[in-house]
This record gives C-alpha cells, sequence and structure tokens, in this order.
C-alpha cells in the first residue's frame, strides 16, 4: 500500500531580484517605519554599493536611519544583543541586513531580540514571542541564503560551536537580489559560497524534512551551480581573480536563494554539523568545510539509500561519489589537517547537535570520526 505524502511548506519572504532593484522598489520600505537599522559588516556593502543604494532608497521614501557596521565573520551572540540594544536606545522600526551570511544572520537575531527580551540563556530555546522588527536582507555574496530562511546562526562559545536560532517569525520580511553586487567578490569567495549553497541544495535532499518542493528547488539550485563550475575551474588554473560573466554571478546569486528556500524546509544535516567545528577551532571559512565533508557523508547515505545518491549525482551530471571528491579536491585544494584527537573532541561535539535528527541516514559517533578523518587527513 502507497504512504501518502504529508508535508507542510512555509515561505512568506517577498523575494525581488534584479539590478538596481533596490532603489526601484523603494516604496517597499515605506510600510515598515520611520527609522532604520543598517546591520553589517566594516567595509564590504561600502565597497560593492549596496549600502549607498540601501541608504539612498530610505531617503528617497523619507526614512531615517542608523548604521551598526560592527558585524565579524561568524558574529557572536554578544554582537546580537549589542547591536538590539542600540536598536532600542534609538528606537528604530526596522532592520536592513546587508552582507555574506554573518550580517544578515546577526540582522535577523538583532530583529528578534530589539523586540522582546531574551535572557541569553534561552536565546537557542526556540521558546518566543510572536514579537520581531520587520527584516528587509540584502545578500552580498551567493552561498548563504538567510535571505530567504528563518535561521540566525551565531557564535556559541559555551558550546564551542555555532547554534542556530529558529524560529518562523525570523523570515525576513523582503529579500533584495541584485547580483552587481557579488561582481567583486574574491575568487576564493565565490567558490567558498557556491560550494556552501550547493550543500545547502544537496543537504536539503539527504533530510529526513525533504519534499517534493524543496527537492525541486534543490535539483534546479544544483544545476545552476553546477553550469558555473567550469568558470571557476578555469580561473583557478589561470590563477585568475577576473570577473566571471554577469550572467554567472546572477545565477550562483539565484541558486544560494532557491537553497536558501530548500533548507528553510528541510534543514541541514551532520554535515554542517561538522562543519561548524572546523569553523570554531580551526578557523576554516564554513563553505569550504562543507566541500570537505560533503562527499563522505554522501558516500554513507549511498550504503543503505543508493537511489537517493544516484538521484543527486544525477542532479550533478555526475556518475559516482569519487567524481564527486575529485571535483571537491579541484576548487579546494589541499585539506587542512586535523589531529586524531581534534577528531574525538569534534565528533563528540558534533553528535549533540540538532542536525542529527534530521539526517536521512543516522550517523554514529564512529561514523562521524570516519567522515572526519577521511576528510581532513591527507594521507588517509
Amino acid at each position: 500500500m502507497p504512504t501518502s505524502i504529508t508535508y507542510k511548506y512555509y515561505m512568506p519572504t517577498r523575494v525581488i531580484v534584479g539590478k538596481n532593484c533596490i532603489i526601484a522598489n523603494s516604496d517597499i520600505f515605506k510600510p515598515l517605519g520611520k527609522k532604520a537599522l543598517i546591520v553589517t559588516g566594516a567595509q564590504s556593502a561600502k565597497r560593492n554599493g549596496s549600502e549607498k543604494d540601501v541608504t539612498t532608497a530610505l531617503k528617497a521614501v523619507g526614512i531615517d536611519y542608523l548604521v551598526y557596521d560592527k558585524i565579524m565573520s561568524n558574529p557572536t551572540i554578544s554582537c546580537a544583543y549589542e547591536g538590539a540594544k542600540l536598536a532600542k536606545d534609538n528606537k528604530v522600526d526596522f532592520i536592513v541586513g546587508i552582507g555574506g551570511g554573518s550580517p544578515m544572520d546577526a540582522g535577523k537575531a538583532i530583529a528578534l531580540l530589539a523586540a522582546q527580551d531574551i535572557p541569553e540563556e534561552n536565546l537557542f530555546s526556540g521558546q518566543y514571542e510572536n514579537k520581531v522588527m520587520p527584516m528587509v536582507l540584502v545578500p552580498t555574496t551567493a552561498g548563504t541564503g538567510s535571505e530567504v530562511t528563518q535561521y540566525s546562526i551565531l557564535t556559541n562559545d559555551k558550546a564551542q560551536t555555532k547554534t542556530s536560532i529558529a524560529a518562523d517569525l525570523l523570515f525576513p520580511t523582503v529579500a533584495f537580489l541584485d547580483a552587481t553586487y557579488t561582481e567583486d567578490l574574491p575568487l576564493v569567495t565565490t567558490i567558498n559560497t557556491a560550494i556552501d549553497a550547493l550543500s545547502h541544495a544537496i543537504e536539503g535532499m539527504l533530510s529526513v524534512r525533504a519534499s517534493t518542493i524543496s527537492d525541486s528547488l534543490a535539483s534546479e539550485s544544483i544545476r545552476l551551480i553546477m553550469d558555473c563550475v567550469p568558470d571557476m575551474l578555469q580561473a583557478i588554473k589561470l590563477e585568475a581573480e577576473g570577473r566571471f560573466r554577469p550572467e554567472k554571478r546572477e545565477q550562483l546569486l539565484e541558486a544560494s536563494c532557491m537553497a536558501g528556500m530548500v533548507i528553510a524546509q528541510a534543514g541541514t544535516t551532520v554535515v554542517h554539523s561538522m562543519g561548524y567545528s572546523l569553523t570554531y577551532f580551526k578557523d576554516i571559512d564554513h563553505g569550504r568545510t562543507n566541500g570537505l565533508l560533503l562527499g563522505e557523508y554522501l558516500r554513507l547515505v549511498e550504503k543503505t539509500q543508493p537511489n537517493l545518491t544516484r538521484r543527486i549525482l544525477k542532479a550533478m551530471d555526475l556518475s559516482d561519489v569519487d567524481s564527486f571528491q575529485e571535483l571537491m579536491n579541484g576548487l579546494l585544494g589541499r585539506r587542512e589537517e586535523v589531529s586524531s584527537e581534534e577528531i574525538s573532541q569534534y565528533s563528540k561535539i558534533t553528535m549533540r547537535a540538532k542536525n542529527i535528527a534530521n539526517c536521512i541516514v543516522k550517523p554514529t559517533e564512529e561514523d562521524v570520526r570516519e567522515m572526519f578523518e577521511r576528510s581532513c587527513m591527507n594521507d588517509v
């Protein structure tokens, strides 16, 4: 007897795509309030023109603003509370997050903490009042998809990892996608963020929460990213930072957004849980950690779910997991070394993560240890 299909799909964020889309749609800011807090990093949003476009749009509709530009890579809990205090003290009405995943995630946390008092010990509890400031997010990298998710990932020193605030009220109000802000990204950032998006799409398909809708988005996201891979490999070969063709930048940004929609519904897996340790302890870029680890989880899944693995490989136009690993090696270069003692520590931390329950194939601690060894010890 066939099993009936049951799932829920919820993605309330309005997505606006195109060159100059912020200024062309400045009226969207009007209903959000009279004063905004712009949350961003110190330099990149100024260099790529995104901050100027936002401030121009706000001025055009008579909205006052102030800028909180202290967001570092992998933002901390204290950073979020500091931004929330600034928002409350200055009586802002809504948040505009500009940047990669770090400023966007920080912006979401600030929007929550500025609207309600949450003690730090309860920050990751998932138990919140239905109060949050409206959020407008502007991605300037093509990887995290945070502009369409209900997650805010913060560095959690107490747990020695990165931890997610997850709640539907964290879905942004509006996301503006303008690929021109990504045109001057360094090659390594382009590659790492693209791998992050690819990992989101693939992990969504490896989730117990995967659905027909999320898998359809994932497959198209994978196709768009893989279509850009030859350009990345060619740039590596030529040692050329150079500009990607604008249409490829647009593809990557759309693919990242779609992959964000995937994990908003399906979540991530052990790959992210493992990667958080490599980022927290070894300061390895998040997207890169996903690329280091994803192949070995695919190999584990293949043992009991070969049809699923085959479907994912087909979406990438690859024949087997070894081909995927060769591709990652070409994009990532030599892998970082991690000692057996570090692997033991990271494996224990990984097994405490919520993502484990999301895995279509739930790994044991020994599985996690072996995946770390094969991914992060070059002589294994």
